[in-house]
């Protein structure tokens, strides 16, 4: 199912750790080490992406395909966001999913979508697709019938600016309802609310973004089928949406039209879903899970039947070491530290990747290869152990110096030149960054000679130093 997102390039912080790993109904994809992607299941529309469209029990490359770094899928159609920040498409298309300006003919190999770059994240619903840009802008195309485009529009076949929101830092796709987190750390929503999964106090569908009542703070954000999740700056884990299966975790059996904390959980780094159960990964590597659990999907080693669902978390069992974790229609994936990839639940079109078509699985087996998933953006760059601003170089300076600084985590971050009386001279980053060691010029040829003072802000973090300008 659909989890998302901070920001594609962050993959691996806690906010999209599941971009690893995604899955759509009855079907499975994995980022590889090497950036290809594999798929197994289900494969009616072609999103398998292996120019066939047969069904398959065990992972098989996409084609054509490489330099991935963020995957999405739910439905019956598949998302890649490549290393050139493109982003890719293949399966279902009847209302325009794949983004090439074209509908109705589904697509068994990865297509790019139409006049779309500097992507970031992307995330995606039952029909429809999310992207957002360098610059904080989200960008939607498929169907719309619901609102879950946010451009009043009800078919998009090419990806369509929505432009009644800005200042985006992460963004997350239900099957019919959209969200994004804002810098300011409030979370919009907009879509089909039928279940309350947009969390406005009320049941009225918006064809536009609003504003998550009386939720702030918050540092990542997750959407499902009819449900939506957030995790605040202090750990805690909120829900709102559907509650048939009891998959808010708060012992009651009420939708919840605005956001409720989830009782019970702590050390959480990623909360997340599938279509009737809910999921979260904790710091310790150990995974959680409550709702619907007909399918074994729960991975507690049973099947509920007669309406019992489970409403408290219950600890996955035979899994540890886990860094990403993810839920499909019926069944769950998740991703351990050495690479390898695990699943459980539904499994009649092969979902679960061992090579068998056994029903279910009530608790986590191995997926079939010799290849490793994905674990973490360590693995392609050195990620900086804190936050800090060096002094720049050189210093005093006529007219160029450099300014260095790192990041341990993907932040919005912004970088700007006052002078001594305060006054704005230079806004040198203003952006989505990822975590990394950056460095930037400054050139100050048209400035006058004199003191000046450059200040770091990146997610909590926030750096004064002083500079010497002599002409």
């Amino acid at each position: 199912m659909i989890t998302i997102i901070l920001f594609a390039f962050l993959l691996f912080h806690s906010f999209a750790s599941a971009q690893i790993i995604a899955a759509g109904n009855y079907y499975s994809l994995v980022l590889c080490k090497d950036g290809t992607v594999r798929t197994w299941g289900s494969n009616v529309s072609g999103q398998l992406g292996d120019s066939t469209f047969d069904n398959k029990n065990i992972p098989v490359l996409v084609k054509g395909l490489s330099g991935v770094i963020a995957i999405a899928g739910e439905g019956n159609h598949s998302i890649a966001l490549k290393n050139d920040s493109t982003v890719w498409c293949w399966g279902f298309n009847t209302h325009g999913e794949l983004g090439d300006d074209t509908y109705g003919l589904n697509k068994n190999l990865p297509v790019k979508v139409a006049g779309l770059s500097g992507v970031i994240a992307i995330a995606g619903g039952e029909n429809h697709c999310l992207a957002l840009r360098k610059d904080s802008t989200v960008w939607t195309w498929g169907w719309g019938i619901f609102g879950q485009l946010g451009t009043g529009t009800g078919m998009n076949t090419v990806p369509v600016k929505i432009d009644s929101i800005s200042g985006v830092i992460a963004i997350a796709a239900g099957s019919f309802h959209s969200l994004a987190l804002k810098k300011n750390g409030t979370v919009w929503a907009w879509g089909y609310n039928e279940s309350g999964q947009l969390g406005s106090a009320n049941n009225s569908q918006a064809d536009y973004p609003q504003p998550v009542v009386e939720l702030t703070n918050v540092k990542s954000i997750a959407a499902t089928a009819a449900n939506s999740y957030a995790i605040k700056n202090d750990g805690s884990v909120w829900a709102w949406g559907s509650n048939t299966y009891h998959q808010l975790g708060n012992n009651t059996e009420a939708l919840a039209t605005f956001p409720r904390l989830v009782s019970g959980l702590s050390g959480i780094s990623v909360i997340t879903g599938g279509f009737q159960h809910s999921l979260a990964l904790k710091n310790d590597g150990t995974v959680w899970a409550w709702g619907n659990n007909s399918s074994g999907q729960l991975g507690n080693g049973v099947i509920d039947s007669n309406d019992v669902y489970e409403y408290h978390p219950t600890q996955v069992k035979n899994l540890s070491g886990v860094v990403s974790v993810t839920g499909g229609g019926t069944h769950t994936l998740a991703v351990k530290k050495d690479g390898t990839v695990w699943a459980w639940g539904y499994n009649y079109h092969g979902q679960l990747g061992n090579g068998t078509n056994t029903e279910y699985y009530t608790l986590p087996v191995k997926v079939s290869g010799t290849w490793q998933a994905l674990t973490g953006v360590a693995e392609r760059k050195k990620i900086p152990e804190g936050f800090s601003l060096s002094q720049n170089y050189p210093n005093p300076f006529n007219p160029t110096t450099s300014i260095r600084y790192q990041l341990s985590t993907d932040s919005y971050a912004t970088l700007k030149v006052v002078d001594i009386l305060g006054r704005e001279a230079a806004m040198l980053v203003d952006e989505v960054k990822s975590a990394g060691t950056y460095s930037v010029q400054f050139d100050a040829s048209k400035l006058s000679s004199g003191i000046y003072f450059y200040t770091l802000h990146a997610g909590n973090f926030s750096a004064t130093k002083r500079m010497m300008l002599l002409k």
